[in-house]
């Protein structure tokens, strides 16, 4: 049996908890509860966990005994035990109401094809579940998670190296620092060859992240430890002063959440130079800030179209990163890549600077977006559509490469349009949407501006049909 076999299976027992109404995303959270016990022993690694609490324990017990003893499970794992079992399970509570869905799929689990399964890894299988999760839509999961083709060609470019200091600061399910760790092992002839301090290096420090929400973070915990990864990963808010001693790294791959703070607030950090209301610009700062100013440190981020052309504190910001740091390229990238439909995205590659001015002399825009076909659940992203892409961004000298997909902008003609980045995306007039992909989406003052137009549109034809109805 395949892990993909087993996926199959495990995500098939969602169907026995419906009429306990648990959602998709809380079922791989207690999937994440029982799966760690079961992992634990195939891989003879529970000798942390207390012997009255292990696998073999949990198997034996049914009907109401069942319930008594996995809600007492989950009590003692979450305060009673250490390390990252414990962060795994601190506030763990079960969702589950009816012990013979329990039953069934403790006992589902115990039968699953496990020695398959850690021929081809049990971190990959754990993995598998998780893009599941992401690919159903009811789930809600999708809006953070990034597909695997993009993680994967964003690690490759940036090619993280062993003894590097690798950080994504909202790290979701810890996706991009697997790659990271993935990538480096397959560049390096022989890790295991490494003296003992630098493979504790790679372990216990190379791959370090931060996580807001509690369940995602617990399935984070969940896959670093599968993968043989114990770096820390922080429960907590990168964008509040938790997130000021995040810095120091040689590499920062992420995809950050879009929106904007509940209430309009701005970060809570208070060594933000522009503070915002827009999440993912004060992440960009904490990113291109958090760098090592070497000239060597550098990142690959997932940004929203906002984020290339939004005035006030975003050119302010823009400005700075094209400063401090040098914005090599940018990559629209297609829309419908990510399952919340209509987000328009791109990813920011550069790398920090020695220095605090003129970093950036000209910035490379590839577009992906104009003229492709439309990508979703049907029809996927795949590695061959980023092939041109990866040839522009390769080669040595780009002037020299035949693509109507790039182009270059030098810093003045940036400072020109007011530090806008939005740009770079092809003219043609079969795109009959052309204005909607090259124009920003009006600013939060010109849509208050042409609903105060609309309202007194509608109010001048009220008086008029008032009038001619003699005030009726």
């Amino acid at each position: 049996m395949t892990n993909q076999e087993i996926v199959a299976k495990l995500w098939n027992l969602c169907n026995v908890l419906r009429d306990d109404g648990i959602t998709y995303h809380q079922y791989v959270t207690e999937l994440t509860y029982i799966l760690f016990l079961k992992m634990s022993k195939e891989t003879n690694t529970d000798s942390q966990i207390p012997e009255n609490y292990r696998w073999d324990k949990l198997a034996k017990q049914q009907g109401t005994d069942l319930k008594k003893f996995y809600n007492a499970l989950l009590s003692h794992l979450g305060e009673e035990s250490t390390g990252r079992i414990r962060e795994i399970y601190s506030g763990a509570r079960s969702n589950i109401d009816e012990p013979k869905n329990l039953e069934k799929i403790i006992k589902s689990i115990d039968e699953l094809d496990w020695y398959s399964a850690k021929e081809e890894g049990l971190g990959n299988l754990y993995e598998g579940l998780l893009e599941k999760n992401a690919n159903e839509k009811k789930s809600g999961a999708g809006q953070y998670f990034t597909p695997r083709v993009l993680i994967d060609v964003m690690v490759r470019l940036i090619d993280p190296k062993a003894g590097e200091l690798c950080n994504d600061p909202a790290c979701g399910t810890f996706g991009f620092m697997i790659a990271a760790d993935k990538h480096i092992k397959e560049q390096t002839d022989d890790l295991f060859a490494l003296p003992a301090d630098e493979q504790e290096f790679q372990r216990k420090k190379a791959f370090t992240g931060c996580e807001l929400v509690h369940d995602t973070h617990r399935l984070a915990l969940m896959n670093a430890m599968l993968h043989d990864i114990e770096g820390e990963i922080m429960l907590g808010d990168t964008l509040s002063n938790a997130g000021k001693n995040m810095k120091g790294f040689d590499v920062v791959l992420t995809n950050p959440p879009f929106g904007t703070k509940k209430g309009g607030e701005r970060a809570t950090r208070d060594d933000l130079t522009y503070p915002s209301s827009n999440k993912q610009l004060n992440f960009l700062q904490h990113i291109y800030r958090s760098l090592k100013p070497n000239h060597q440190a550098r990142a690959a981020v997932v940004l929203p179209d906002n984020v290339l052309f939004a005035d006030g504190d975003g050119a302010n910001i823009r400005a700075d990163l094209m400063d401090k740091c040098y914005l090599h390229t940018i990559l629209r990238l297609p829309t419908g890549i990510f399952y919340a439909q209509g987000v328009k995205t791109n990813v920011l590659f550069f790398t920090r600077g020695t220095t605090e001015k003129g970093n950036t002399k000209e910035v490379w825009i590839y577009d992906m977006r104009t003229n492709m076909q439309n990508f979703g659940k049907t029809m996927p992203l795949k590695q061959e559509h980023f092939d041109d892409f990866i040839k522009a961004y390769t080669a040595q000298d780009r002037k020299v490469i035949q693509d109507e997909r790039l182009s270059v902008f030098t810093r003045e003609q940036i400072a020109e349009k007011g530090n806008s980045l939005d740009l770079g995306l092809i003219r043609d007039d079969s795109v009959l949407d052309y204005e909607d992909l090259q124009d920003p989406v009006e600013s939060g003052e010109e849509v208050v501006a042409q609903l105060e137009e609309a309202v007194d549109l509608i109010l001048s034809v009220v008086k008029d049909l008032k009038s001619l109805g003699g005030g009726k």
